[in-house]
């Protein structure tokens, strides 16, 4: 799952990877978001989560002319953007390129994946001034989501804006308890605080950031059905995961254990979605400080050097 984000590195998207988190096993990562997207179906989260972020769109009342659609094939999103901006060009952004280098490889049979007329490579959007920038359920896998979220501003308009969704830290509070309990290391890498993602929304170039969280309560009629849910969500991404293989013994265990904490038969999941919405700030230019102080003299000939230009003119 996601990583709270490492110390800043000098690296970027546009130089390479970032570097290696101890939080967070990016190829692991990238190996889950791969087996994802070759399934026939997105998982039934992706496809809710993106229909919550869609009715958000409505409290905005821009129509952008170019839809950049940074969701990767399980992002569920293409019939939302559709439906709600009829007339605008809508892209996908194709996985590839400078925010994924130094990744795992992708297997053949994900790179010859159907590519449609208006995919677009990631190295191919700098400078393609979308007017929106969707990203559904895609940041979770993200080692750092600092690069992720720079190279979204490098392809969005200066007037443009950001509208994305990911998991919060009050995810799968369940599953922790299990394992800590058991003694069975982390069952994920530790999810970004909805704060947090909007400081660093700040810190690279996005202006008016909201962000706001849901929890959904998940219920099962058996431990079998939650942990096949999970499995279609992703894996476990932190390098503090049991090393080895689980057994089937161990499955077994796991379940007991989820089917001991249900009431009246179900077994309940918390799942939180963090939204965030930004807008590109516009390119920094000179800062004002709120006071200035300057010396008598250089005053004096400011004014007199105004003086000249106007008799000049």
């Amino acid at each position: 799952m996601h990583a709270a984000p490492p110390p800043p590195t000098p690296a970027d998207a546009a130089g390479g990877a970032p570097a290696p988190s101890p939080r967070f096993d990016a190829r692991a990562a990238q190996r889950a978001r791969q087996r994802i997207e070759a399934a026939a179906e997105p998982p039934w989260l992706h496809t809710e989560a993106a229909r919550r972020m869609a009715e958000r769109l409505t409290w905005i009342k821009r129509e952008p002319a170019l839809v950049l659609d940074w969701s990767g094939r399980a992002g569920a999103s293409a019939q939302w953007l559709a439906r709600t901006y009829p007339s605008a060009r809508v892209r996908a952004v194709r996985e590839g390129g400078a925010v994924q280098r130094g990744a795992a490889p992708a297997p053949w049979w994900r790179r010859m994946w159907r590519a449609g007329a208006d995919d677009v490579a990631v190295d191919e959007t700098p400078g393609m001034g979308a007017g929106l920038l969707w990203s559904n359920m895609q940041l979770h896998f993200a080692p750092d989501p600092q690069p992720l979220m720079q190279a979204w501003h490098r392809a969005t308009a200066p007037d443009g804006f950001l509208m994305f969704s990911t998991l919060g830290p009050g995810s799968l509070s369940l599953l922790r308890e299990l394992y800590d309990e058991a003694g069975w290391g982390a069952p994920h890498a530790p999810f970004v605080d909805m704060h947090d993602l909007g400081d660093m929304l700040v810190a690279h170039g996005w202006a008016e950031p909201v962000m706001d969280q849901e929890t959904l309560r998940l219920t099962y009629r058996s431990a079998e059905a939650l942990v096949a849910e999970l499995h279609g969500l992703g894996a476990n991404f932190s390098p503090r995961r049991f090393a080895g293989l689980r057994t089937p013994r161990w499955r077994t265990r796991l379940c007991r254990a989820l089917t001991q904490r249900a009431v009246d038969g179900l077994i309940t999941l918390e799942v939180e979605l963090v939204y965030g919405h930004a807008f590109r700030a516009p390119d920094a230019g000179p800062r004002v400080q709120a006071e200035t102080q300057i010396a008598l003299d250089e005053m004096k000939l400011m004014l007199r050097n105004a003086g000249s230009k106007k008799q000049a003119g």
